[in-house]
């Protein structure tokens, strides 16, 4: 059984059943101490018990990370019997965290006076929410998000100082006052200078407060959904307040069409610029179905995540994949199953009606074929488009415009499964084609300008030779 003591902040913080569980356990087994070098140490040394401490584990711990594990092997390592003395609460102490793990519970806590208590009471947050932490959990919970007031103890080492400023910088921005508590004292520096300070120790932490929406600089995705929030109350803006879902649902087309132009692009501050502006179409509709009861925030986010989990099963389940086309077989089977769609006619149907329509026929296209309908090659799906282009002729000679646009759509379908057939995606095909179409217009038009030529004037030979031109001049003729 291993016991861990918190020995407090000061000499006569321990408690009293801290006391007898390290002088029992010094009979029978062995005492260990993480460090020598806090003022608490002195409550161990004053009971005059054999005990180790561990600071050199400090010493050949390669970074942060590993030295939580390495103490914590360390206690694992010295026997059945021992006692584990830790400065503060021992339920705060990082080392104890990863124990607790590993034992599964086998383990004793003796609790102690919190140092994140008495960093409180200095800070001056008494009575207010706040978030405090170890340095040594900052990294892991910086993925998370974190909020403010926020206090980060254990910044006991310059270099580990300068880790935590990156972390932090990259959250609020690195001009964000903090107030540095080190010893006794307790003075305001702006976030950059943090590791540029005379003393990091055991007591060494930093306190950022609270700060207004107009004094930020770096923003997380609660704040803009508090911005957006605030821009729809009745004294916020007069546009934002009145729109509806049916009134902007557009502009989410528009700006997921504007993201794609600026990853075809490959201009990462548009990209920047373009997954913020869908980002924000995102929050925005989700505050209006929150205003009206229909879901939470939390309700969006949960089912995401729950939808990602239901359908990675060959991540978080018992299915397997080993390439890319085994995890969309098993997407598409958890996606049906999830949707409660029993026929492959449901799971066609359920394709949106307002994707543009070479996606949407790949879409179905690709459905039908799960069930079994679709071409056995290239070759069958070429002679089915000769045969739709033999029946848009027909209705063509005929003047039957009715037929005519229905046969063209035919073609246009049966044009859209050759590409499927073919590991084409039709929708990007048809993008990339008619963006090299305008690339050639362009410069045809550019070189009959040049030559002097009213372009409505040329003859279909001279616009021929005019775009011929165009087409070998951009990327080889191709």
């Amino acid at each position: 059984m291993i016991t861990v003591v918190g020995l407090g902040v000061q000499a006569g913080d321990l408690t009293e059943a801290g006391k007898r569980a390290i002088v029992e356990g010094a009979k029978s087994g062995v005492v260990l101490c993480r460090t020598a070098n806090t003022a608490s140490y002195e409550n161990l040394r004053l009971l005059e018990v054999a005990h180790t401490c561990l600071d050199y584990v400090y010493e050949k711990s390669r970074n942060f990370n590993t030295l939580t594990e390495n103490l914590a092997k360390e206690v694992l390592a010295a026997g059945e019997k021992v006692v584990y003395c830790v400065d503060g609460a021992a339920a705060e102490d990082n080392s104890v965290k990863k124990l607790r793990k590993k034992l599964r519970g086998k383990i004793q806590i003796v609790g102690g006076v919190s140092k994140v208590s008495a960093l409180i009471e200095r800070a001056g947050l008494d009575g207010c929410a706040y978030t405090a932490l170890s340095a040594y959990e900052l990294a892991e919970r910086a993925q998370e998000g974190l909020t403010l007031p926020l206090v980060v103890y254990d910044i006991d080492d310059k270099g580990f100082a300068g880790d935590c400023k990156l972390l932090l910088a990259d959250l609020f921005g690195d001009e964000t006052p903090v107030r540095f508590l080190s010893g006794s004292g307790c003075k305001k520096i702006p976030l950059y200078e943090l590791d540029r300070q005379a003393l990091y120790d055991y007591t060494t932490a930093i306190v950022i407060d609270k700060t207004g929406l107009l004094d930020k600089k770096r923003f997380s995705v609660y704040d803009l959904k508090e911005i957006i929030a605030l821009l729809r109350k009745p004294d916020g803006c007069p546009w934002d307040r009145v729109q509806t879902p049916e009134s902007i649902k557009m502009n989410v087309i528009e700006e997921a069409y504007e993201l794609v132009d600026a990853i075809d692009l490959a201009d990462d501050e548009k990209i920047l610029e373009e997954t913020g502006d869908l980002l924000m179409q995102v929050v925005f509709h989700t505050i209006m179905k929150e205003e009206r009861g229909a879901f939470t925030w939390t309700d969006m986010t949960s089912a995401v995540c729950d939808k990602l989990i239901f359908r990675h099963t060959h991540v978080f389940g018992k299915d397997r994949a080993s390439d890319e086309s085994g995890a969309l077989n098993v997407w598409e089977k958890n996606k049906m199953k999830e949707k409660g769609q029993e026929t492959f006619a449901q799971s066609v149907n359920d394709v949106p009606k307002a994707f543009p329509a070479a996606l949407r026929a790949q879409k179905v296209g690709k459905r039908a074929s799960k069930a079994g309908l679709d071409f056995a090659n290239t070759k069958e799906v070429v002679e089915q488009l000769q045969r739709e282009l033999a029946e848009f002729f027909e209705a063509a000679a005929q003047g039957d415009e009715v037929a005519l646009e229905k046969e063209m759509g035919d073609v246009l379908f049966a044009a859209v499964s050759l590409a499927r057939k073919a590991g084409v995606d039709a929708e990007k095909a048809l993008k990339e084609s008619v963006d090299r179409f305008a690339a050639r217009f362009t410069l045809a038009e550019g070189y009959a300008l040049q030559e002097g030529k009213e372009v409505t004037s040329l003859t279909a030979e001279e616009w021929d030779g005019y775009y011929r031109k165009a087409k070998t001049a951009l990327k080889g003729g191709r």
